[in-house]
């Protein structure tokens, strides 16, 4: 299944500043942030610190009170929607495109093997006053660097990158040697957020992992309070939304993207979980 991408670069640009410009990356430091509760794709990383306040994200299914200081990394390829939970926050983003990042880059992998950037339980690493510290120098020399118009502005915002990463991943190792999760529910989300689009029934699931639908939907019951066919049909519906906002795409072409047999089938489906037909939903402010 094609991504689609919801929001460009520049487009989280104009979020922020009147100021256009062709770079492949941004910086900004903000008091406020554009509260989208819809969900939304977009075609750069991000990663933000939030230096006070707090910040209510989710990220495909998982809903998260984020409270600073607290760094939060994303992929493109994550759908997200954030809201507001504080009156006063104060937050930096570095948003950069992949193609920015990996110039000169020999392992045009490189971003994928950090999972903290796909993963919904991973995105959020809450600071320790001393890591705080750490993360705020760098987002100082980030800062400064975008301020500074030099021949090589770009090479210097990438090695800060590298270094944010490396950092990022050192944490993640702390907080996974300390966090134990259960490996079929993790292995579960995996397969399922790579093929809802064509497989819809909890039997295919529990037939890739090996266990039996019951014992599949007990444990996936026991650890998140939901059925897998209600995880199934959440993931469905989420990433229908996403489409919807797509405006170049038709309802049709969106019920073929997501396998239904047909437009009508789609279009049933869609209002029994969210009371809205796929054109309300599109319409709706």
């Amino acid at each position: 299944m094609n991504k689609i991408t919801t929001y460009s670069l520049e487009h989280h640009k104009s979020l922020f500043t009147t100021i256009n410009n062709e770079d492949d990356y941004f910086f900004i430091q903000t008091q406020s942030h554009p509260y989208i509760e819809e969900p939304y794709r977009a075609e750069s990383y991000a990663i933000e610190f939030l230096i006070k306040g707090s910040i209510i994200m989710q990220t495909r299914l998982t809903k998260t009170i984020i409270h600073a200081p607290a760094i939060i990394a994303l992929s493109p390829t994550v759908i997200r929607s954030f809201a507001k939970n504080s009156d006063e926050i104060l937050i930096d983003i570095i948003f950069f495109k992949p193609q920015f990042f990996l110039k000169n880059q020999a392992n045009v992998f490189f971003l994928t093997q950090y999972d903290f950037f796909e993963n919904s339980q991973m995105h959020v690493f809450n600071l320790e006053k001393k890591t705080e510290i750490k993360f705020d120098k760098i987002f100082n020399l980030i800062q400064e660097a975008t301020n500074t118009n030099t021949n090589h502005q770009a090479a210097i915002l990438r090695s800060y990158l590298y270094i944010l990463i490396y950092e990022l991943d050192s944490i993640k190792e702390k907080i996974s040697n300390s966090v134990t999760q259960n490996p079929l529910f993790e292995k579960f989300k995996e397969i399922l957020f790579k093929e809802f689009s064509t497989h819809r029934t909890v039997t295919y699931y529990a037939d890739q992992l090996n266990v039996t639908r019951k014992y599949l939907s007990e444990v996936i019951k026991s650890i998140s309070g939901k059925t897998a066919g209600e995880w199934i049909n959440d993931v469905v519906i989420l990433e229908a939304k996403v489409l919807l906002q797509n405006k170049s795409l038709t309802i049709n072409q969106i019920s073929d993207t997501l396998n239904f047999t047909n437009q009508s089938v789609f279009g049933k489906f869609f209002k029994n979980h969210t009371g809205l037909s796929p054109m309300e939903y599109r319409k709706k402010d």
